[in-house]
């Protein structure tokens, strides 16, 4: 009773803890019953595969306004509504659009960088990555004692946001245009937005990868060749 009365109070409004003093947001379930059948691991993969979402939220947002184009292809409607159907309907869609065939994971990523693709690139590209780290995740999206993460996926996952991303800043048409934008170089400074978020998706990715293999003493087989000429890795 005591274990249940301490997990139900909490600081209101979050914890202080960054070093512009802004609030560290409480996630919503903190102080349910369920955390009590987390382990450490497994709250940190919680926070890991939230923040992962939330950076690819951002970036399709981004990637829309950069390229306004892709907005109308889909048919989906305005890019907040996309971005809506995308992240908050997944139960409904399981990351299965009519506008992609159906295509899922690496699939939906290499039909985002193909040139002959004449549909919406940003929706191929988010959804493939989503999509692609849910399965590296066990296919969950919330974590408990019970659960395990193969390590070896998620540092393969990892590897496979640097491929597209790489691929990302080369892939072009039949005329040399780049067929999606991201970062630039204006008159003021460079814009590496881009490349900071994707970055921390892959930082993020890689720490949980690291943590679990070092918990459960698992070997990760670690990539030997350069990113700009591997495949993109397969998931045990």
């Amino acid at each position: 009773m005591l274990l249940l009365a301490a997990c139900s109070t909490s600081p209101s409004g979050g914890y202080v803890d960054s070093p512009n003093g802004k609030p560290v947001p409480m996630r919503q379930d903190r102080n349910t019953f369920h955390q009590l059948v987390k382990s450490d691991s497994d709250r940190l993969a919680d926070i890991e595969y939230a923040e992962n979402v939330a950076s690819l939220r951002l970036l399709m947002l981004k990637l829309y306004k950069r390229n306004p184009a892709e907005v109308q292809k889909s048919g989906l409607g305005t890019a907040d509504q996309i971005a809506s159907q995308v992240f908050d309907q997944v139960a409904t869609h399981q990351w299965k659009f009519d506008a992609l065939g159906g295509a899922q994971d690496t699939a939906a990523i290499k039909l985002a960088l193909n040139p002959q693709f004449s549909g919406d690139r940003v929706l191929a590209l988010i959804v493939g990555l989503q999509s692609m780290l849910y399965r590296a995740h066990g296919n969950k999206s919330a974590f408990f004692l019970m659960d395990s993460i193969e390590p070896q996926n998620l540092y393969n996952a990892a590897r496979n946001v640097e491929i597209a991303v790489w691929k990302l800043g080369t892939a072009r048409n039949a005329r040399g245009e780049l067929l999606l934008l991201t970062n630039s170089i204006q008159a003021d400074g460079q814009n590496l937005s881009f490349e900071r978020e994707f970055t921390k998706l892959i930082a993020r990715t890689d720490l949980l990868a690291l943590m679990l293999a070092e918990k459960s003493q698992r070997f990760i087989s670690r990539l030997t060749q350069s990113i700009t000429t591997t495949p993109f890795l397969p998931f045990r």
